[in-house]
């Protein structure tokens, strides 16, 4: 179905699990709605912008009469067949992996469908071995960004750049889609944090969806014996990278994603 349903007008959202998708799904939908929100409001996000790897997205999007939203977690290799030879918009977001495992660990307490993490610590050594759901974040990451030339329509984008400027980065996927400027608050949305999910899938109750997001929420969590682990697989991981990733900013700097600050360029 990938090669069939890769169509000039959509939009594909690629991230590694727990690295600001809900996020994107809500920017990207207003701002092809014009900033109209009943869609956001009333359509749940995975019947607007279903998930590829999902056995109903084929229903989904055959059933779609305009411009389809499609997400998915797949890696690179995967999909690459379908979007070389398409001129879809692909919209990569990268998050700091620390922030990634803290979120992709309560993730799993509360997704009945996941195996139970144990730990952190256990889950942190699975989550850097690849040994987890969806896989390496460091391959994911550098497969995707790694092939930009190959995909004649690539975003790339960082949860911390869309926490640290929204306006600016809204106004950067809004111009990528030649769409107006449109921001949108999405928590308290059912259609959104997923809580229409049964409990035997989801329990909330023992996390919820939609958490805080905080930039740098990791240090919270991580010891520094951690931190200094993840600082070294990554410098091995990612040494053949040609990215640089700005994660953090100033402390002052780090506002709402609400408030809107002045554009400032990022690296890549």
């Amino acid at each position: 179905m990938f090669p069939g349903h890769m169509h000039t007008q959509d939009t594909v959202i690629v991230t590694y699990p727990k690295s600001g998708t809900t996020w994107i799904q809500e920017i990207i939908t207003l701002v092809l709605s014009k900033g109209d929100p009943t869609i956001a409001q009333t359509k749940p996000n995975w019947a607007r912008a279903p998930w590829l790897e999902q056995y109903y997205a084929a229903d989904v999007l055959k059933a779609s009469s305009g411009p389809c939203i499609i997400t998915t977690h797949l890696p690179y290799h995967l999909l690459a067949p379908a979007l070389q030879h398409s001129k879809a918009k692909v919209i990569y977001v990268a998050r700091n992996p620390k922030d990634v495992s803290v979120s992709y660990y309560h993730f799993h307490n509360m997704a009945n469908f996941l195996p139970d993490p144990g730990t952190f610590s256990d889950f942190l050594n699975d989550f850097l071995k690849g040994a987890v759901h969806y896989g390496s974040w460091f391959d994911h990451v550098k497969d995707w960004t790694s092939h930009t030339e190959d995909i004649q329509n690539f975003l790339y984008i960082t949860y911390e750049e869309m926490w640290h400027d929204l306006h600016g980065s809204i106004q950067k996927v809004s111009h990528f889609l030649q769409c107006p400027l449109i921001e949108d608050d999405m928590k308290e949305n059912a259609m959104v944090n997923y809580t229409l999910i049964p409990q035997e899938i989801m329990d909330h109750s023992k996390s919820k969806f939609v958490r805080k997001g905080k930039v740098g929420d990791w240090k919270n969590i991580f010891s520094e014996d951690q931190s200094r682990l993840v600082d070294d697989v990554y410098s091995s991981q990612m040494a053949d990278s040609s990215l640089l990733f700005k994660w953090e900013w100033p402390e002052e700097t780090l506002r709402s994603p609400g408030t809107i600050n002045t554009p400032e360029s990022h690296t890549v």
